[in-house]
This record gives structure tokens, C-alpha cells and sequence, in this order.
């Protein structure tokens, strides 16, 4: 099982932006789909403090639920990346 865990909503296209740059780097990640409803997504809301998606979890580096997409990618690139 991977350390890696991503909530998203399909064809979300920050989600989408998150799962390319997840293959570039080849990644695995478990993918963990919400609901479409805000209101709905409480376990998005438990670990990250809003609703919003995606949110990436990194139990590996302590990263217990980070949203917002281009945060997301700039931290993968940083800590998997070939500058890493």
C-alpha cells in the first residue's frame, strides 16, 4: 500500500493536474474518490479543515492533509522529483 493518498471528485481538473503530475514522477498513490456535495465530504473535512479537493495525504513525510492543487504539485516535485 502506498504513503501517498489523494481525495478527489472525478473529472475535478485540479484533481486531474495532481494525478499527471503523480505518473510523471511514477508514483503510487491510493486514490480516494468523494462525494460531489461538499457538505458531504466529511472525511476530506477531518483531515484537511475544508472541503475543497484535492487533498494529499504523505503519511511517509508527515503531510496529513494538504490541499490546493498547485501547492500539491510544487511539493511532490520538491520532495519526488528530480530535484529532490
Amino acid at each position: 500500500m502506498s504513503n501517498l493518498i489523494l481525495y478527489e471528485v472525478s473529472g475535478c481538473p485540479f484533481c486531474i493536474k495532481v494525478r499527471n503530475k503523480l505518473a510523471e514522477l511514477d508514483l503510487e498513490y491510493e486514490s480516494r474518490m468523494v462525494p460531489r456535495a461538499h457538505p458531504e465530504r466529511t472525511e476530506v473535512q477531518e483531515i484537511s479543515g475544508q472541503t475543497g479537493v484535492p487533498v494529499l495525504v504523505d503519511e511517509e513525510n508527515g503531510v496529513e492533509g494538504m490541499p490546493e492543487s498547485s501547492d500539491i504539485v510544487q511539493y511532490l516535485e520538491e520532495t519526488y522529483g528530480s530535484a529532490a
